[in-house]
């Protein structure tokens, strides 16, 4: 089937809510390509249900939105579910903190936030996902001077092994709380976290299409500082980048005066999907039109499906001075690759200081690939797309597809030795290990 037949079926197929569980249909992810290990989820409502629950499981997982394309979250065991517990519990004015229960989603927050006359440093591209995962995967936004979302964490409350309660503070904890907040489930159950946030802002938003493979090798580091948050769209093809988004601050230093042409792209006369073949009604307003931080950060809008969620994606990370060249690397793959992708996304991170983050101790250029939800020519493509990045010391997001040998993985992560003793301390009997834990993390 070519690209555009997939679209127009994928298209047809976002009628039905991502919601809709057919009776006695598998307990899946959001992507349906992933069946979990077991059927048997609990949601609770209070974090004494949580404690209870853990108490009485010998194993088991947390599922946040189920946005992990991979068995990090899986279980043969027991599923738990926050989703309930999704109120904010607070605002520390003084402090610019708001704490918040493990499953509210950045979609609920935002608006509340906004209303209040706060704002989050950033978001991810859906604003779908539960604070607690994204922050736990180190799922990202994009912006040179933005860290992912979990470096927005200042403290957290989970629930260990034990159903005991603990809570970290960057202030108080330092080590074991940048050890444990990218804490890849293997810590506990996260229940509570608190975040910083800063006054509201507003966001304009322009898109710029075909800006030329040359423009972008020669002028990146420009490019990417146009705006607050900058992404590129590309599917590999014709030496150009598709889409070059560019989401600036209102009243931020000097503003982006969106000129008609941006290093020979030209600026868009309508609102567009990434994917240009789709329509653009499900994406945040585009054309300059001033708007909340919360409704022009992400790609999406919280009030529908971004998609049937019928895809595939991997993600690669690599350091920011390596940029120009992991991309050309990819590209010169692009008659393997486009054929199976629906696009692909590259976005920069700011470093920091979390020990499982993909961007620790190192500025970061993410490489994101949507793929067609063919998992057998993906998995062939994996092995031949990390070969490629090899040289440059990738590492892979936590919660997308990846065929990295573990340890390799292991290896790109120096504070890993450290992370699997606080692990051993929370959870000395692996009550939240996982297959997929065992062999990436644990080497077992």
């Amino acid at each position: 089937m070519d690209k555009r037949s997939f679209l127009k079926l994928l298209s047809a197929a976002g009628a039905t809510p991502a919601s809709a569980w057919m009776a006695g249909e598998k307990l899946s992810n959001w992507a349906g390509n992933l069946n979990y290990g077991t059927d048997r989820l609990h949601e609770v409502n209070t974090v004494e249900q949580v404690r209870a629950q853990v108490r009485a499981q010998p194993r088991m997982k947390v599922l946040g939105t189920r946005h992990c394309f991979n068995s990090i979250a899986d279980s043969k065991h027991s599923l738990l579910s926050l989703k309930p517990m999704h109120e904010v519990f607070s605002i520390d004015s003084a402090a610019r903190t708001v704490t918040v229960d493990a499953g509210i989603t950045y979609g609920q927050l935002g608006p509340y936030l906004d209303g209040k006359g706060y704002a989050l440093h950033n978001l991810a591209s859906l604003p779908h996902i539960s604070i607690a995962g994204a922050c736990s995967t180190g799922t990202h936004g994009s912006g040179e001077k933005n860290g992912n979302l979990a470096t927005a964490v200042s403290a957290l409350e989970l629930v260990t092994a034990s159903g005991d309660v603990v809570k970290l503070s960057r202030k108080a904890d330092g080590d074991t709380f940048r050890g444990a907040v990218v804490g890849l489930g293997a810590l506990g159950v996260i229940t509570r976290l608190s975040l910083d946030i800063q006054p509201t802002f507003q966001v304009r938003q322009y898109v710029y299409e075909n800006l030329p493979l040359a423009q972008m090798r020669d002028h990146f580091d420009a490019i990417q500082a146009s705006g607050y948050s900058v992404s590129l769209f590309t599917d590999w093809q014709k030496q150009r980048i598709n889409e070059l988004w560019i989401k600036s601050r209102v009243g931020d230093g000097a503003p982006f005066t969106a000129p008609p042409e941006f290093y020979g792209a030209s600026r868009a006369a309508r609102n567009l999907h990434p994917i240009a073949e789709l329509s653009a009604e499900n994406c945040t307003q585009q054309m300059g039109a001033p708007g909340p931080w919360y409704d022009r950060l992400p790609h999406f809008r919280m009030g529908f499906t971004p998609s049937a969620g019928k895809e595939l994606q991997s993600e690669f990370f690599v350091p920011r001075r390596n940029a120009v060249d992991a991309i050309l690397a990819i590209e010169r793959l692009r008659d393997q690759v486009t054929p199976h992708l629906l696009i692909s996304e590259i976005r920069t991170i700011a470093e920091d200081d979390l020990w499982m983050s993909a961007s620790y101790r190192r500025p970061s250029v993410a490489i994101h690939f949507t793929w067609k939800p063919d998992w057998p020519a993906v998995r062939r493509l994996l092995p031949v797309i990390e070969k490629e990045l090899g040289a440059f010391q990738y590492r892979p997001h936590w919660g997308k597809l990846f065929s990295m040998r573990p340890a390799d993985l292991r290896s790109r992560y120096e504070k890993l030795p450290d992370f699997l003793k606080l692990a051993a301390r929370f959870d000395p009997k692996g009550k939240f290990r996982n297959d997929f834990l065992n062999t990436n993390l644990f080497g077992q």
